[in-house]
């Protein structure tokens, strides 16, 4: 029997245009692919019709398979001869548990493969008119997660996270922002510190709500934002209008966008 190869694979923030040439080449050739809950329907379709498709995906108080059945399901499928493409939204390691899946991975022997893709700090952000650094506003970056191993407390140094000079990107924070919000100002950061929510970014299903930090989670509770939505927190939130180029259809927005000729 051959050996399988499991691949590793990012599928960016949601424009299926963003994915890597590798990515979509690995998709198109997968025998099978086990893919998660923020893989949109526009990168499914590269999936081929023949290749079997294993949803994993997880939300809040939903996991279909937990961590370690995840992990075991790909080893079974390598160890049968197949050519497995694990489908992970955004880059298989930032905050996409892809590290955890290698490892046990390279400790049963199988072997694997990891394609990276454009992260959703770097992706959503972007397409929602925010440079993640700016000169005189932001000289570093931090990458966050709003939601504590087992659902646990967020055990962060916030004083730590806050600096005049730093863009904070928060994932999967939407169910704990208010408890953010609260720690980031009680550790010293300005009150009118701007921020900025994106849901769905880089999709055609994207909104944004830009608003200062002490007023982020009751504009994003007002609209009913829904996951998967990301934070970005610090000065360079202040050119979201500016340079708010992306024109999605969930809305009216009024920047002007290059049309090919």
């Amino acid at each position: 029997m051959r050996k399988g190869c499991v691949y590793l694979v990012g599928a960016g923030p949601g424009d299926p245009e963003l994915l890597a040439v590798k990515a979509a080449r690995l998709i198109q050739e997968a025998e099978t692919v086990v893919f998660d809950r923020l893989v949109g329907s526009a990168i499914q379709e590269l999936i081929p019709p023949a290749a079997t498709r294993i949803f994993v995906g997880k939300e809040p108080g939903c996991h279909p398979l937990r961590q370690e059945e995840i992990n075991d399901l790909l080893i079974k499928l390598a160890n049968s001869g197949q050519r497995v493409v694990r489908l992970k939204g955004g880059d298989p390691f930032i905050f996409g548990r892809g590290g955890e899946e290698a490892e046990c991975l390279a400790r049963h022997g199988v072997a694997f493969e990891v394609v990276p893709g454009i992260t959703a700090a770097s992706g959503c952000s972007a397409y929602a008119g925010i440079p993640l650094t700016h000169r005189e506003m932001a000289k570093t970056i931090r990458f966050i997660t709003g939601h504590g191993k087992e659902n646990g407390e967020l055990d962060y140094d916030w004083k730590e996270l806050v600096a005049a000079d730093c863009t904070l990107v928060v994932y999967m924070g939407l169910g704990a922002i208010e408890r953010i919000v609260a720690s980031l100002i009680a550790a010293g950061m300005p009150a009118d510190t701007p921020a900025a929510a994106i849901e769905n970014g880089a999709t055609p299903a994207q909104r944004r709500e830009i608003a200062s930090v002490a007023d982020l989670p009751q504009r994003v509770r007002a609209r009913n934002f829904v996951p998967p939505t990301l934070f970005v927190i610090g000065k360079v939130a202040s050119l979201a209008d500016m340079l708010n180029w992306f024109k999605p259809a969930a809305e009216d927005a009024s920047a002007s966008t290059c049309v090919a000729a």
